[in-house]
């Protein structure tokens, strides 16, 4: 009811969403609650590059890439006909048991695309999350010790490893525990909100350096930490991006202690940065790579790659699925690299994200309420303030600029309670980029002139 109110007629009246509102009612009395974080009412049909269409024929232009899991954007026709052909011939024989030859290709194109030098080894499953889990046991039985360092507002995933390693919701661990032992957080270091006023982004690496090393002399002894697992750019908190000087100084850290460092690329890595992997933008080479999301364009595969001594410490069951890298996978997973490298995707990533971060500096100088533009590549993230100053969260102005925007044809979401999520399909064009970003302007417009109304609190939860 809340949905179909007189509120919305000046927008949704516009387009027919009467089958979206339908099966939106229909999944909220039959699926979990814990399973959903929504936005708008919109049931996705089909997709096609950079857009969507919902059941009403409705459609948009995509700035989410399905959490970013399309880096390569929706059904490439790359991608699907390499799904097609493979599920053909086999969509699964569990390669625990038995080999087959997509995984064998699949695994040297990843050993071939990760930074670093040494010997390289893999091993898959079906998402980040296991992915995650897996890292945790592959570090505590390679180096013999049991505690892992992660971040303060991290996010890895909700299966229990996962969920362990994640401080970014109160909602997450609730009730929940206990969860894994040994697992600490420490501060990330965010040049934007910094530990306090003032501070230079060189002041931010060191502080938060010296937060594990303080923890070294206090509460995790180092010569019992096994690794420390960073996402390059920290997602869910708002897409924060630490200083150079700090990863830098973490491998440093590392090496100084025999401690791992993973890179968790789940949500940053095929290219979505404008390299590879996240990471590469640091100059850093980690021991470890976590992969997911956009690895296969969609269809459900986690990867680690890391240095094959520490994969050689290991054996079977200790971490093993049974359609864990099942051929069709396999087959998209190479589609995807293929994809990436013949329309020269990591490019698009840097001049698209370039051009799309200067339209938001330029609305930075018109609107007091976006606080910091920041991001690498086609990871952007624009965080919304109250006060420039103080830079308190403006939750209201995210979620009613996001709703806006969908009404108006454009899929934006916001994380971390006021970051606006910039994070299209690679494929994206010029034209659909600035298409997007005047949709968005329009929406700002509509914010302030009061055009938006609360009731949207009902549907919008983030």
């Amino acid at each position: 009811k809340q949905l179909q109110g007189d509120e919305h007629e000046m927008f949704t009246g516009k387009r027919d969403i009467s089958q979206c509102l339908r099966l939106v009612e229909e999944d909220r009395a039959i699926t979990s609650p814990a399973a959903k974080l929504p936005y708008y009412p919109l049931v996705v049909r089909k997709g096609r590059g950079a857009t969507v269409e919902d059941v009403d024929g409705n459609t948009y232009i995509d700035f989410l890439a399905s959490a970013g899991a399309v880096n390569t954007g929706h059904c490439h026709p790359k991608v699907v006909e390499a799904i097609r052909r493979q599920s053909e011939d086999l969509i699964l024989y569990t390669h625990v048991y038995m080999y087959h030859e997509p995984i064998i290709e699949l695994t040297k194109e990843l050993l071939a695309i990760t930074p670093g030098d040494f010997r390289k080894r893999a091993y898959y499953g079906l998402a980040g999350s296991d992915a995650n889990d897996g890292i945790i046991k592959l570090a505590r039985i390679a180096t013999g010790r049991p505690k892992i360092i992660a971040y303060l507002r991290a996010y890895h995933g909700s299966t229990y490893g996962a969920l362990s390693m994640s401080a970014v919701s109160l909602n997450m661990h609730r009730k929940l525990g206990p969860l894994l032992p040994d697992i600490y957080h420490v501060p990330y270091p965010d040049p934007y909100r910094t530990p306090f006023p003032g501070m230079t982004e060189e002041e931010v690496s060191d502080f938060a350096i010296e937060q594990i090393r303080i923890a070294f002399s206090t509460n995790i002894p180092p010569d019992e930490t096994a690794a420390i697992v960073i996402e390059p750019i920290q997602g869910d908190s708002g897409l924060v991006v630490p200083p150079k000087k700090y990863m830098q100084s973490l491998r440093k850290l590392c090496d100084e202690y025999g401690i791992l460092l993973v890179s968790e690329e789940v949500q940053q890595g095929f290219g979505r940065t404008g390299k590879w992997f996240g990471i590469e933008n640091f100059d850093v080479v980690p021991d470890a790579i976590v992969m997911g999301k956009a690895i296969a364009s969609g269809l459900p595969l986690g990867a680690v790659v890391a240095r094959a001594d520490l994969m050689e410490k290991w054996q079977a069951p200790a971490h093993l699925f049974t359609a864990a890298g099942n051929p069709v996978c396999c087959a998209a997973a190479l589609a995807t690299i293929s994809v990436i490298r013949e329309e020269n995707l990591l490019q698009n990533a840097v001049d698209l994200g370039a051009h799309i971060k200067n339209r938001f500096l330029e609305m930075q100088k018109k609107y007091e309420i976006i606080g910091d533009v920041r991001g690498i590549g086609l990871s952007i993230g624009v965080d919304l303030v109250k006060d420039r100053e103080t830079k308190e969260r403006n939750g209201e102005a995210a979620a009613k600029i996001c709703y806006r925007a969908w009404e108006r044809g454009l899929l934006l979401s916001f994380f971390s309670g006021s970051v606006l999520r910039v994070q299209p399909p690679l494929v994206i064009s010029k034209e659909q980029a600035d298409q997007a970003m005047d949709i968005i302007e329009e929406s700002f417009e509509d914010f302030f002139a009061g055009d938006i109304p609360d009731s949207i609190f009902e549907t919008v939860k983030g």
